[in-house]
């Protein structure tokens, strides 16, 4: 009995597979048509999406200029200079890296604001599309103004006829990739935009201001210690401490000797920047399929939904 019922359940189940492939072919001039328009669609958008050109370069984190071996006298002296109620707890920094730093720096928006924010705010927020015949930026006439130099753009609260600088940040992290490889330590950093003079412009941008931010600041904790390291070494009068503290303002100086004569002081340019010829996106032909795909499938389920729903008796 068994058998005879599996069979039978085999047969009912090929009559339902042979209904269901009846149907859909009895469908076929919907199924065709919705998958005909749905193609047609997906190529207007796809023609309709602007091109974006990715600019990228692979960064080398340098050493940390003189950062180890003050670390390394704060921690052999400390003890000693405790004794003379002195605090070396505070020289050598901390155990994050310059490159790790930098990487955090970039995507801030303190560095944004300071660095970026006046500089590509245009190119940022108001652009309709470029031009490659020009190759130059068309700005939306709708949004900014190039002739009065004003922000015209229709928005609400809490937007600002002028772009803020929270929202003009968001946009630019969209932009923007930094990705580090764990084995070889190598950073790269990718800038998207309508533009490929633009992204290329953008990258070299980031890798000069964050190599200038962490210089200037390197240099002025090292000018800073410099001053309190020699404060302390007139006030004390114990000759092992004076080589201690004769050690440390050393370090302090080759700190800024480095800092002054290194132009790539955070990383050093593996493959810089350049200005892209081809474009990374969007991806047409994926658009294309995808939407045709996704047009044929919602033919189908129409075609099912019509059928099921018809009242009975209705050809």
């Amino acid at each position: 009995m068994s058998d005879e019922h599996a069979r039978r359940a085999l047969i009912n189940n090929e009559i339902h597979i042979s209904e269901l492939f009846s149907l859909l072919w009895g469908g076929k001039a919907w199924i065709s048509g919705i998958t005909a328009v749905a193609a047609i669609i997906s190529v207007f958008v796809a023609l309709s999406l602007p091109n974006i050109y990715e600019s990228k370069a692979l960064l080398a984190p340098k050493a940390d200029g003189g950062a180890g071996g003050l670390s390394r006298l704060a921690a052999q002296y400390g003890g000693l200079a405790s004794l003379a109620g002195i605090s070396l707890s505070g020289f050598g920094g901390g155990d994050v890296s310059n490159a790790a730093l930098a990487q955090e720096k970039l995507k801030s928006l303190s560095f944004f604001i300071e660095h970026l924010y006046s500089e590509v705010l245009v190119d940022l927020m108001a652009v309709d599309y470029w031009d490659a015949d020009s190759g130059e930026i068309v700005i939306d006439s709708d949004v900014y103004n190039r002739g009065t130099d004003e922000w015209v753009r229709d928005v609400s609260y809490p937007f600002q006829k002028k772009p803020s600088p929270q929202e003009a940040h968001k946009e630019f992290l969209e932009l923007i990739t930094i990705s580090e490889d764990k084995q070889s330590g190598f950073i790269t950093l990718r800038v998207e935009h309508e533009s490929p003079v633009v992204a290329k412009g953008w990258a070299d941008m980031l890798i000069d201001r964050i190599n200038e931010e962490i210089r200037a600041e390197d240099v002025g904790e090292a000018e800073a210690s410099i001053i309190f390291l020699e404060a302390q070494r007139e006030q004390t009068s114990l000759v092992s401490l004076d080589e201690v503290f004769a050690q440390l303002i050393e370090e302090q100086t080759k700190t800024i000797m480095l800092a002054n004569v290194s132009k790539d002081y955070v990383f050093n340019i593996v493959d810089p920047p350049v200005i892209p010829e081809i474009n990374s996106k969007p991806f047409r032909a994926l658009i294309c399929v995808l939407g045709t795909l996704l047009g044929s499938i919602l033919g189908v389920v129409w075609v099912l939904i019509r059928h099921f729903t018809r009242p009975e008796g209705e050809a």
